[in-house]
């Protein structure tokens, strides 16, 4: 019960990595909130975890404001908040990649960090506590050929992570990511291009400990990172990607 009386929002948390997250900070004790743009993917996990489920466009900052609203209406604080959602463009080449597909990974990827930022952050100031966690990529840190705007979306959160955690650390609020490599989430088939066994082989040769990361991967990590036994760590950018960046 590492995480008990702790409140959590969870971005993404409809399937993959955020599915994971959510499952385990709620058998940690946690109160989690499953924010997901599919309603009903976020019902199904927020069902097994005793969750509150809430629709989510984190590229909306209407949306987002009333992501943040209805968690405080529901417990008056929120102690963590897990920016997970993102979306990749399939592997092509970095010039091909169209004007709106590219506004969206931003949009998604980049700019739902600051949008929580905004409607999160004035309420951990306040209270002189909270945490933070990014879902970044080991892309952001050893960029794959033909993901090159994924790549840089996921760079930049890695540089928000840093930034964040230099200015809010004076109140105490603590800022950290995460940084898995491929696992067997709805973004594996995009990041493939297509899922065949030589395409696997092939991409699982570039991981050392020779396997996918899975949700259960991130959540052991993330709930290290946002509970107290991390309470010195802050601006890390943690690989979890069986060596893939070494």
């Amino acid at each position: 019960m590492r995480l008990q009386g702790k409140t959590a929002v969870v971005t993404g948390a409809g399937s993959g990595f955020g599915a994971g997250i959510a499952r385990r900070f709620a058998a940690e004790g946690a109160r989690v909130m499953l924010a997901d743009i599919n309603l009903e993917a976020a019902e199904a996990v927020a069902a097994e975890c005793d969750g509150l489920a809430q629709v989510v466009d984190v590229s909306n900052d209407a949306s987002v404001a009333a992501m943040a609203a209805a968690a405080i209406a529901a417990w008056g604080q929120i102690d963590i908040l897990v920016n997970n959602a993102g979306i990749t463009h399939l592997p092509q080449p970095m010039e091909e990649v169209g004007e709106a597909e590219f506004d969206r990974i931003l949009a998604v990827n980049a700019k739902s960090v600051y949008l929580t930022a905004r409607h999160i952050v004035p309420m951990m100031k306040a209270a002189r506590t909270g945490v933070i966690l990014n879902v970044a990529s080991t892309a952001g840190v050893s960029p794959r050929p033909k993901l090159s705007w994924y790549n840089a979306s996921k760079g930049w959160m890695i540089t928000a992570t840093k930034a964040m955690a230099v200015e809010l650390a004076p109140y105490g609020v603590r800022v950290n990511a995460i940084n898995p490599v491929a696992g067997e989430t709805p973004l594996l088939k995009s990041f493939m291009g297509e899922d065949t066994p030589e395409i696997r082989a092939k991409f699982l040769a570039t991981i050392p400990l020779g396997r996918f990361s899975t949700p259960e991967d991130m959540a052991n990590a993330a709930l290290y990172l946002c509970s107290d036994e991390a309470s010195m760590v802050t601006g890390v950018a943690m690989e979890v990607d069986g060596g893939r960046c070494i």
